[in-house]
């Protein structure tokens, strides 16, 4: 195994104690942001002192490649993309604070999420539509790290699908923008250009995100192991748990316990270096 060290500073003696204690044969710059511990070993301490020096840390294994995965799979809003896309609607109408309280609720996993939406999209009820686009194009901005991930994964032959609790209308304009494979999000109702409050056909939930994942792998004919996946919330957790390697990025603790690796400190792209330790 080697163990990846990533943050956007590092110090030499944290990487010098990590080497000592992971008994590590070499430490190698992979970039200005990583670094590998070739051939170290899982130890106490570990986990403590990259936790104390703000290090998002991974032990990968030698033999793995980029190569070896066919799908990447991710959430959206405060994933991909900085915002929580209801949010920022609410936003639009001073009802920020309100509704953002019962996202945080959903994404710790303390309400059940169709509830969460439901409750949230009834006080958009009336919204104008146009406040959709207004949102697209003021307020949405790519996590660090996010578009040269996607270059690197487009290179190496990797699809990209999509899975979000949010709304097609920003799916399907990033689809194109960013060129992904596949998306599958909410569908919002409209009446004569406004929100209705609900949904058209199921809500996105924990269970059609997984739902959406395996029916894209059973297209592309791919194994659990073929896939990587990265998420934030209580809700990705249905997904997370279907792929080979899954990321908890920036996220709640109830996502961090449950996946292979948590990035708290570290952009999107440092997916990469735990999806292959030749690579940054």
């Amino acid at each position: 195994m080697h163990l990846v060290i990533q943050a956007a500073d590092i110090e030499t003696r944290d990487l010098k104690a990590l080497a000592k204690l992971s008994g590590a044969g070499a430490i190698d710059r992979l970039s200005d942001t990583a670094f590998r511990l070739s051939n170290a070993q899982p130890a106490a301490g570990i986990a403590a002192l990259c936790t104390a020096a703000k290090l998002d840390y991974g032990f990968v294994p030698a033999e793995r490649r980029l190569t070896d995965y066919r799908l990447l799979v991710m959430d959206m809003d405060s994933t991909l993309i900085t915002m929580e896309t209801i949010d920022e609607l609410a936003d639009m109408v001073g009802i920020k604070a309100e509704v953002a309280a019962i996202t945080a609720q959903a994404m710790r996993g303390e309400i059940e999420y169709d509830e969460s939406l439901r409750r949230r999209l009834a006080l958009l009820k009336g919204l104008d539509a146009s406040a959709l686009q207004r949102v697209y194009d003021e307020r949405l901005e790519f996590s660090p790290g996010a578009e040269r991930l996607l270059e690197k994964i487009r290179a190496a032959g990797i699809r990209t699908l999509l899975v979000s609790g949010g709304f097609t209308y920003i799916t399907d304009r990033l689809r194109t923008r960013i060129r992904l494979d596949y998306t599958h999000s909410n569908v919002l109702e409209m009446d004569n250009g406004k929100l209705t409050g609900s949904v058209v056909g199921e809500i996105v939930n924990a269970g059609v995100k997984r739902n959406a994942l395996l029916r894209v792998a059973g297209e592309l004919g791919i194994s659990r192991a073929q896939i990587a996946g990265v998420g934030d919330g209580a809700n990705d957790l249905k997904f997370l748990a279907e792929c080979g390697v899954s990321v908890a990025w920036r996220a709640k603790p109830v996502v961090r316990d449950q996946t292979t690796y948590a990035l708290n400190h570290s952009g999107l792209d440092a997916l990469l270096c735990l999806l292959s330790a030749e690579t940054a």
